[in-house]
């Protein structure tokens, strides 16, 4: 406990002895957290959207008007019997046509003139979205589905945003490669500046620690106070991480949630929870780690 006491005491007199460094360090420790912690809180936020928007990814097989209905039940009892498909269900002209006047405007219904162009279909819902192409390519190759589909062929009577699909999931790889390039980046440079306050720290000291080196002071004691400062940095650094983090959270979250109802950006404070324990976490192991890594390199204990 005295020797606790001891490292506490002289971490603190390490922050005046170097205060513009010291502050550095805490900035960069802050500001790399903080980014790491926006970042992580958008790469949930994208995480919920893309869930929400690949949900409803789905498979619309349009039918021919003079389809019989043992050819549609044959169709359907084949899509249900594909790995993936969590449900198919039938949709008349009729049906179509009231969910098309339901999400479009007066004009382009008046212009129908009472008339019905549109098909019936077979909605397919996926277990999987990752699946879509496989479970179109099959119902593709059907040849029941191929004698009533309805337009010209089997490809153009399926219909499922193929380019929107492909271009989604490689979206979601792109941003997840992104962040965790930024984040390697961003704790390297925090590791950086951790390095160089614990080294100039080193470098002021340099004639005590010699001097106790001559009296038999052990390495452990000699480094104890160089830890204890790297990781108050850390600390500190991450706590102003974390209550940026909250004020964001209690005041611009609910704000963007309100603009944008459309999308599935809510977060739960269970989750925000878990990235401030994980930013203060890694804020110690990098204060941590960088003091080890100077005192290796400068103090040769």
């Amino acid at each position: 406990m005295r020797s606790l006491g001891y490292f506490f005491k002289e971490s603190l007199h390490g922050f005046t002895r170097n205060l513009s460094t010291t502050l550095g360090s805490i900035v960069t420790i802050f500001l790399s957290l903080l980014i790491i912690g926006i970042f992580l809180v958008g790469g949930v936020v994208v995480n919920n959207v893309m869930s929400s928007v690949e949900n409803e990814v789905g498979i619309s097989a349009f039918i021919s008007d003079d389809a019989s209905q043992s050819d549609i039940d044959k169709v359907e009892d084949f899509i249900r019997g594909i790995d993936g498909v969590a449900s198919v269900d039938f949709t008349t002209k009729d049906q179509a046509l009231e969910n098309f006047k339901a999400t479009s405007n007066s004009d382009i219904v008046d212009a129908l003139d009472g008339q019905n162009p549109l098909p019936a279909s077979i909605e397919v819902e996926l277990s999987d979205p990752k699946l879509v192409e496989d479970v179109a390519s099959q119902i593709e190759q059907n040849s029941t589905f191929a004698s009533i589909c309805g337009y010209d062929s089997p490809s153009e009577s399926l219909k499922y945003g193929q380019k929107s699909v492909a271009q989604l999931f490689q979206l979601t790889s792109y941003v997840r490669y992104i962040g965790i390039a930024l984040i390697v980046l961003l704790i390297f440079i925090a590791l950086v500046f951790i390095n160089n306050t614990i080294r100039l720290a080193i470098l002021a000291r340099r004639k005590e620690i010699a001097i106790m080196r001559l009296v038999g002071a052990s390495n452990g004691f000699i480094r104890g106070p160089f830890l204890m400062e790297g990781a108050l940095h850390a600390i500190i650094g991450s706590l102003f991480a974390v209550g940026v983090l909250e004020l964001l959270r209690n005041l611009a979250l609910p704000k963007l949630a309100g603009a944008l109802k459309f999308l599935a950006i809510d977060v739960n404070a269970g989750t925000f929870a878990i990235i401030y324990v994980g930013l203060v976490i890694a804020g110690l192991i990098i204060g941590l780690f960088g003091s080890a890594l100077a005192m290796r390199r400068y103090l040769k204990v």
